[in-house]
């Protein structure tokens, strides 16, 4: 694994200790909640109050991304500053997910930022304002809720009486490289654990209803006495590479035709993560490949995937023959690094928070070029 290219993926930084130990010790996460340096990340049917900016106008997280007049931030705020109609709902019949301990700014990074990665990768949009809000102080506990309808409403009721802003909510996806590695990091440990928490309201075994314990990090079915604990997807992703060092992308059947990446696919049970790769490739476009290299990891919890990328070139014993699947993928082409760069092609890219954008960028060696801007 390169190390720069694993600090390229927004979704995989993170400045979080999580804490195992204390996940079980409800007393002192009751304690840690209460203290005047608790900060919690609020989300709301997947997207998280947002501290400054908003979702990029326009855009659904494919091709270039617009600019920005302010950078988003996530919003971390003190316990003590939500309404008491949401803290008590919270405490009484909702999850109060403790995501671990701050670890502060990375080394070397000045107050306000982190290290940078997304910076480097070159994949954040030109902005004239940066967000409000820098790095937590190390050891700050961190807490994530999700709130429902009502209690949304009651936090934008307060803002009202407060003569604040109305709350804004930023979706991950389209803002990933735009937080700093807190933000992140904390984002998408967030926004993973609710989904999972949806979707396992009930016990598998006989359908009781399961109890939320250990610091919103395992469900505990009363009849069965079974613990259930978050299940993560794995799903690998390829760059394949032929004898003239052309990459291929496919064009997904929920997409418009001008829409290209790479190809993906989870992994099926009993299955290494190379055997997934060639076996997938070969289902999706007819191509054999040899030997994929691992390249890095990042989660993508949308729900609950971690996507693990390889690159690969094609097979010198199997000359490539392409053939959609016409199930998943209803179009492939071969791309040279041109035609990749070429703002005239009218194909559109993955965007800067997915590891699809980091390999393509890993394979054309280097940031791939912005449009330029009027």
């Amino acid at each position: 694994m390169s190390r720069a290219f694993q600090s390229s993926l927004p979704l995989a930084r993170h400045r979080i200790d999580r804490d195992h130990a204390a996940r079980r010790d409800d007393a002192l996460l009751d304690a840690r909640w209460a203290s005047p340096e608790a900060r919690v990340l609020v989300l709301h049917k997947g997207a998280a109050l947002a501290a400054a900016g908003a979702d990029p106008e326009n855009w659904d997280g494919f091709g270039h991304r617009p600019s920005s007049r302010v950078r988003p931030g996530v919003a971390l705020v003190s316990p003590a500053d939500l309404p008491g109609v949401v803290t008590d709902e919270i405490l009484t019949d909702g999850i109060r997910l403790y995501l671990g301990l701050a670890l502060g700014a990375a080394e070397g990074a000045p107050d306000g930022a982190d290290d940078g990665a997304a910076d480097d990768a070159g994949a954040v949009a030109p902005v004239t304002e940066q967000p409000v809000a820098g790095a937590l102080p190390s050891g700050s506990p961190v807490f994530a809720v999700s709130l429902g309808d009502e209690q949304v409403e009651a936090l934008a009721t307060a803002a009202r009486e407060a003569g604040e802003p109305e709350p804004v909510w930023i979706n991950l996806r389209l803002v990933a490289a735009d937080l700093d590695d807190s933000e992140a990091g904390a984002f998408t440990e967030a926004l993973a654990m609710f989904n999972w928490h949806a979707t396992h309201t009930h016990c598998p075994r006989c359908g009781a209803a399961t109890l939320v314990e250990g610091g919103g990090w395992v469900r505990r079915c009363p009849v069965q006495d079974i613990e259930l604990f978050p299940r993560t997807d794995a799903a690998v992703i390829v760059g394949i590479v032929d004898e003239h060092d052309r990459l291929l992308l496919g064009s997904n059947a929920m997409w418009e035709n001008n829409r290209f990446s790479l190809l993906a696919g989870f992994v099926e049970p009993g299955e290494s993560l190379e055997a997934a790769a060639i076996r997938e490739i070969a289902e999706e476009s007819g191509v054999v490949i040899d030997d994929p290299e691992y390249l890095g990891s990042q989660p993508w919890p949308f729900p609950a995937s971690l996507m693990v990328g390889f690159l690969a070139k094609v097979s010198p014993d199997h000359p490539p023959v392409l053939r959609p699947d016409g199930d998943e993928i209803l179009a492939l082409r071969w791309f040279t690094r041109d035609e990749i760069a070429d703002p005239e092609s009218g194909v559109l890219l993955p965007g800067s928070s997915s590891i699809a954008r980091a390999i393509i960028e890993r394979w054309y060696g280097g940031p791939l070029p912005e449009p330029e801007r009027a």
